[in-house]
């Protein structure tokens, strides 16, 4: 896929798009917004005794909104901006994919609810930071599995058919694989042991981080790129070379680091992204036939799952 970027001080740049100092104010304060944003809507809803799954969901639509403002304001390639079209299928997905994940969100939560401690053995503030740290590393195992066995990555793949990274695609998933990742990270955390209030609010930094590395916007977040997922790190996990294409974690990127998947340096892009065999998926346009790609029999396995995911370097 041709690029419309010329090279510039910050990167790729788009062409005949002024930067302006009010833009860099926006891309420096873009991500300090959204975790404010993290803290207050924990903050209260614990105080007030919300309900959880609502306020989760309510959150995830005022974040989308947020981003897609982003995306229009502080491209960072406007070639990789929906068409109508492409919008009309993402809120397609994302109405399967809420519907599904919200099923199998209920079914976790009550679990949770029952498996999570009354009385957890530490304090709440020292609940979250381990919480947060285990559930990442949940969250990595079970995305790199799903590059790495392949009846995973049959439903995994189908996140990757896009030829484009934005914030609308973030919901091109298959329920199943929703599911999967979900229940595996905050079941991980309710059998360790941790709250339901902490389960809730590494819940809630999860979802800002999904949406946040997948959103085409012209943020940098350099040094922290070492310790929190950026855009800048999950487009090359997005990439069409598999020798570059790391960056399991989405949340925290430390674990990317411990288990050498971590392939940034300042300054990398990747030249294309998708499948690097798109015919080993149907188009993401193809709704039916992704949602049951899954259940058929193919001889030619998973296209990424087939090959080595271990990053050259």
């Amino acid at each position: 896929m041709s690029r419309s970027t010329s090279a510039g001080p910050r990167g790729p740049v788009q062409a005949g798009a002024p930067w302006s100092p009010a833009h860099e104010v926006l891309s420096r304060v873009a991500y300090p917004v959204m975790l404010l944003g993290i803290v207050a809507t924990f903050v209260l809803t614990t105080r007030h005794g919300w309900d959880t799954g609502q306020i989760t969901f309510i959150f995830q639509l005022a974040l989308t909104a947020y981003l897609v403002a982003l995306e229009y304001l502080i491209p960072h390639d406007r070639s990789w901006q929906p068409s109508r079209r492409e919008w009309g299928l993402y809120g397609v997905y994302y109405v399967l994919t809420v519907i599904g994940g919200a099923l199998g969100q209920a079914l976790v939560l009550r679990l949770v609810g029952v498996i999570a401690p009354p009385h957890p053995a530490l304090p709440l503030w020292g609940e979250l930071p381990l919480a947060l740290l285990l559930g990442s590393l949940a969250g990595y195992i079970v995305h790199r599995l799903g590059h790495t066995l392949p009846w995973l990555w049959r439903l995994h793949g189908v996140h990757h058919v896009p030829d484009k990274v934005n914030v609308g695609n973030n919901g091109v998933n298959h329920v199943a694989d929703v599911f999967i990742s979900q229940g595996f990270t905050q079941l991980a955390l309710a059998l360790i042991g941790f709250s339901e209030r902490a389960v809730f609010g590494v819940g809630l930094f999860v979802v800002v981080q999904g949406y946040f590395v997948h959103a085409n916007i012209r943020v940098r977040l350099g040094v922290l790129n070492h310790v929190f997922a950026s855009p800048e790190l999950h487009r090359l996990h997005h990439s069409t070379d598999l020798s570059e294409a790391g960056h399991f974690g989405t949340d925290l990127s430390i674990w990317d680091r411990a288990f050498s998947s971590f392939t940034w340096h300042p300054g990398r892009e990747p030249v294309a992204v998708g499948l690097s065999d798109p015919g080993t998926f149907p188009g993401t346009g193809a709704i039916v036939a992704t949602l049951i790609h899954p259940l058929r029999r193919t001889g030619r396995g998973g296209e990424r799952a087939g090959e080595n995911r271990e990053p050259a370097g």
